[in-house]
């Protein structure tokens, strides 16, 4: 798919490393979770299909948070507030003035923060699998899975990368893919570029402070909430807190239990994404073409090739019959 060159833009003296796809009508800015890197995430087909679709009615924009993929390392603890101003801005940088923003997990709580601080800037907003907190409580027990902060423990420091580490991710995050060697090696390759081990500890110990409950009734702006039912990543039951909070709010929940937006089926995702954008989505391609084929039989040509054989025959037609001269004929549906 192509885009642009990677840009930098200074956030508080941070450069963030951002880039645009293609020239839709609608500005979509696409906030990542921290496992995020401009160039290496695109050595995978399904964040370039997904990337792709997404492109197909939009002007997508995406970046690296800061300390993340090919953005700065900024000093100091990760702050959500702080990554507000970075995405305020890529959006200067790249001319979107009032575009719609997606993000998923962290990166979907940092959005619903900025619809809620900054909805002059904001046309409407996408949560998917949202993580409205991050540690679990009695009166909110729907946070980022005790698997993932387990894993994310004491062992982070060692294992970060690794593909035994990618195998026990993917097993929660991208189930489907869980037992597929080269997306496993895709990922331990896209957690060793998005970030250095002390880089995920601090983004880590940020996510489990995340408590964005109290901006949910503060966002003013069209919002959809899409998440797969059997999400072990995050509980379907946050997305349903969330859209029962924000004002309007529509939750599309959809089958499947991939956290990941681009595993899994993304088209559904993607086509509920671009109806609440553009008031209708693009009809589905279809895996099988219609072909029709015409032949014309050479006279006596069937009682001939019993006379004398298949293998004749097929002698006889190459000897005396030009290729110009031959067609086939018949109508078929074939992949």
């Amino acid at each position: 798919m192509a885009g642009s060159e990677v840009r930098y833009v200074n956030s508080g003296g941070v450069h963030i490393a951002y880039r645009v796809f293609g020239d839709g009508p609608v500005d979509l800015v696409l906030v990542p979770a921290f496992t995020s890197h401009l160039e290496q995430n695109h050595e995978w087909p399904g964040v370039v299909r997904w990337n792709a679709r997404l492109v197909s009615f939009s002007r997508l924009i995406v970046f690296d948070k800061r300390s993340t993929g090919l953005s700065d390392h900024a000093p100091g603890p990760v702050v959500l507030e702080d990554t507000m101003q970075d995405v305020l801005a890529v959006m200067d940088a790249t001319g979107a003035e009032r575009p719609a923003v997606i993000g998923d997990l962290e990166g979907a709580a940092l959005s619903a923060l900025f619809a809620a601080t900054h909805p002059e800037r904001t046309r409407a907003r996408v949560l998917y699998a949202p993580l409205v907190k991050g540690t679990a409580t009695n009166d909110f027990p729907w946070a980022l899975a005790p698997e993932l902060q387990h894993m994310f423990g004491e062992q982070l420091s060692t294992a970060w990368g690794s593909e035994p580490m990618a195998r026990l991710l993917a097993g929660v995050v991208a189930p489907s893919l869980a037992d597929d060697e080269q997306f496993l090696q895709f990922l331990a390759k896209a957690m060793r570029s998005s970030v250095s081990p002390g880089a995920a500890k601090a983004w880590l110990r940020m996510i489990r402070e995340i408590d964005v409950r109290e901006a949910l009734p503060q966002i003013r702006v069209p919002t959809l909430l899409v998440h797969r039912t059997g999400d072990r990543a995050v509980d379907v039951e946050s997305s349903r807190y969330a859209a029962s909070r924000i004002p309007g709010a529509r939750l599309v929940e959809l089958p499947g239990g991939d956290n990941l937006t681009f595993v899994g089926d993304s088209e559904a995702v993607a086509a509920e994404i671009e109806e609440f954008l553009t008031g209708s989505r693009t009809p589905p391609m279809p895996d099988r073409v219609l072909a029709t084929i015409l032949f014309t039989d050479i006279a006596g040509s069937t009682e001939h090739a019993a006379e004398v054989g298949d293998r004749r025959w097929r002698e006889l037609l190459g000897a005396t019959t030009p290729w110009p001269e031959r067609s086939w004929s018949g109508t078929g549906v074939g992949r």
